[in-house]
């Protein structure tokens, strides 16, 4: 027997949109709703549809009275959830992330709801605890310009927003959960967004210390499925009022948000390695421009786009003056790795270190301190060059760099492939002598201990991060951004092979090394304790100069002028669009750019840049860019995304990738 569904009595249009990364199918389709499922069908809620005669995962956007679909209507197959996961300050920031970035709104979807844990759900929470009346002491942020007053302006419930440069030594997580508190204590929502799961615990740490633990969710990739829905759910029902979390943790619904954090912003970990492709730091502000509320990105260092915020006075500085900063900062010296040097001490020529670092680390050690040592790369030796003409050694198989695993390798290996090669020989002179192009962390301390005998030597890097260590005599050696905490902070550091960074074929590795840099010494004490930094470069390169002036707002302002004349993001906008050459061109002659629009290229895919997904291993992959002025730049992602569609809906075409304001453009 057939039973016939009954239609709902009120709006029975479902306007749904379908989970399907596809271009062409980015867009609603009208379902009907039955009497049964009326209650449970609202905005905002995971369905399931026969689309294609397949059933797919799909959020309802709307109920409505009427269609524009001409035909004959499917039935919803079933409501999945009743709960509401797709919040209508969500979907509107969905929307604009997908136009931002040429994107699909699947795609952003699937970054921004986690995954459905329906035991999670049908559970029931426990009561949070009352949020007390704010007690933060506002003396810490006086030491910055209008820092009282930003703290005032949070109170107040007003849209301030802040570019913030940390002094040295500056207990960041302290600073960012006073400002977190005072926004919740008002009556309003907090997100911070940080780059790993580091700086989340360090925040969480400070932050339930002014906001009852059961009001605060931290949401990571490292949760487990259930764990991360259960705090996800936390926010969305309005319990957990600040939101600590890394990247993906920018879409968290947060009730009624009042301020939105965002610290060390240069991070390459912000930026999402999938489809489309966004940035934390530009998604939370655009978030924070939507919602009309506060905004502060934080940082020792600070990048070309956060001045460029500055500079058009969307934020203001909160940065402190000048005899503060000295009285913070370390005396930094810059040092050139002088063979000179190197002859008059042993020491020096067995650690590679000018003989004034190793007075700096001698003293610290004498001083009971610890002494922190940053390496650009971790492992043994990890590149490999000629030792007589100083050609970079390429694995026969994929041409990637050879490197030593360790002391004891018999072999050299691919660091690309894992190929061994146990008879390497120079491609352009024959020769079978080889030498270290830089030398890993674990190396580095190897030579340290030799130099320093009795010291204890601590590394930090990769797999087996150290978070803090004693006050005590000791040689910390670590890759950057692994820098352990030093209690009362390191006596001196020294700064390894800064040609290494700075000469990266990246455009952005001033920016990036002067934000390795800075991170580093901050943790040293300040020069009137004694505090060292030396960093072995040369001292009439701007970004040492930078350093050695603690003056990140100078550095950020010359690298946007920079950048302006050359034409780089941020003063512009520019697209990537990766592929074969067929497909590169297919899509470019699709796209309808605004006269503006300047092409690039054709060149290579830049070395390190990851193959567009899809492409077959063995295809060659090409790179074109498209530049056009900044207030053009939703227009340029507007062209590129009708042309993926156009392309999509004829299925002629290989598949191509377009990434909006990459990171890495070369």
């Amino acid at each position: 027997m057939t039973t016939t569904r009954q239609a709902a009595e009120h709006e029975p249009i479902a306007r749904v949109l379908p989970m399907l990364s596809v271009p062409h199918l980015d867009r609603e389709f009208d379902y009907l709703v039955s009497a049964e499922q009326s209650d449970d069908a609202q905005p905002g809620v995971r369905v399931r549809v026969r689309f294609h005669g397949r059933l797919v995962d799909a959020f309802l956007l709307e109920r409505r009275s009427d269609t524009d679909h001409t035909g004959k209507l499917g039935w919803l197959d079933r409501v999945v959830s009743p709960e509401s996961v797709l919040t209508p300050e969500v979907r509107r920031l969905v929307d604009a992330v997908a136009a931002r970035y040429a994107g699909t709104r699947a795609d952003v979807l699937r970054l921004a709801v986690p995954p459905r844990h329906a035991t999670v759900e049908k559970q029931t929470p426990a009561e949070p605890d009352p949020v007390p009346p704010a007690a933060v002491d506002p003396a810490a942020w006086a030491r910055y310009g209008r820092g009282e007053q930003f703290l005032t302006a949070l109170q107040d419930g007003r849209a301030a927003r802040a570019v913030w440069q940390a002094l040295p030594g500056e207990q960041w997580s302290q600073r960012l959960a006073e400002a977190a508190a005072v926004t919740v204590c008002a009556g309003h929502g907090v997100l911070a967004i940080m780059p790993d799961q580091r700086d989340v615990d360090a925040l969480y740490a400070a932050a339930v210390e002014h906001v009852p633990a059961s009001r605060v969710a931290a949401l990571s990739a490292g949760l487990g499925p259930a764990q991360r829905y259960r705090r996800w759910l936390s926010v969305l029902r309005g319990d957990a009022r600040l939101v600590i979390g890394t990247r993906s943790a920018v879409f968290a619904p947060v009730r009624d948000l009042g301020l939105v954090l965002v610290w060390d912003d240069g991070d390459d970990n912000l930026a999402e390695p999938r489809a489309p492709y966004p940035h934390a730091r530009e998604v939370a502000m655009l978030r924070a421009h939507q919602l009309r509320c506060a905004a502060m990105i934080g940082g020792y260092a600070r990048t070309a786009e956060a001045q460029g915020m500055v500079r058009t006075r969307w934020a203001h500085d909160l940065v402190a003056a000048r005899p503060v900063v000295r009285a913070a900062a370390a005396r930094v010296v810059a040092l050139e790795d002088s063979g000179y040097a190197q002859e008059r001490d042993p020491a020096a020529r067995t650690a590679r270190l000018p003989s004034m670092a190793l007075q700096a680390a001698r003293a610290a050690l004498q001083a009971e301190r610890p002494v922190l040592v940053q390496v650009p790369r971790r492992g043994y030796v990890p590149a490999l060059a000629c030792a007589r003409c100083r050609t970079i050694a390429r694995c026969r198989h994929c041409t990637g760099p050879m490197a030593l695993p360790d002391r004891d390798s018999a072999a050299a290996e691919c660091r690309w492939c894992g190929r061994p090669e146990p008879t390497l020989r120079c491609v352009r002179c024959g020769s079978d002598a080889v030498r270290a192009v830089v030398v890993g962390a674990r190396r580095t301390a190897e030579e340290l201990g030799r130099a320093f005998p009795g010291a204890s030597v601590i590394t930090s890097g990769g797999d087996a991060v150290v978070a803090t260590v004693g006050d005590g005599p000791a040689l910390v050696v670590s890759t950057p951004g692994a820098e352990p905490v030093a209690e009362g902070g390191y006596g001196a550091a020294l700064l390894l092979d800064g040609w290494a960074l700075l000469g990266r074929q990246d455009l952005r590795a001033a920016e990036d090394t002067l934000r390795r840099w800075m991170a580093a010494a901050a943790l040293v004490r300040p020069r009137s304790d004694g505090g060292v930094v030396a960093v072995v470069a040369e001292a009439a390169i701007p970004t040492v100069q930078s350093l050695i002036r603690w003056d990140p707002v100078g550095h950020a302002d010359a690298e946007l002028d920079a950048r302006g004349e050359v034409g780089l993001p941020p003063a512009v906008h520019m697209a990537a669009v990766d592929g074969t050459a067929p497909a590169v061109t297919a899509l470019l002659d699709a796209a309808q750019f605004p006269d503006s629009a300047e092409l690039l290229g054709p060149v290579e895919l830049p070395p390190g840049a990851r193959r567009p997904p899809g492409i077959e291993p063995n295809a060659d992959v090409t790179r074109m860019l498209v530049r056009v002025p900044r207030n053009d730049g939703l227009a340029l992602s507007a062209a590129l995304r009708r042309a993926t569609v156009v392309l999509s809906a004829r299925r002629e075409q290989e598949p191509s990738r377009v990434q909006i304001d990459p990171l890495h453009i070369g």
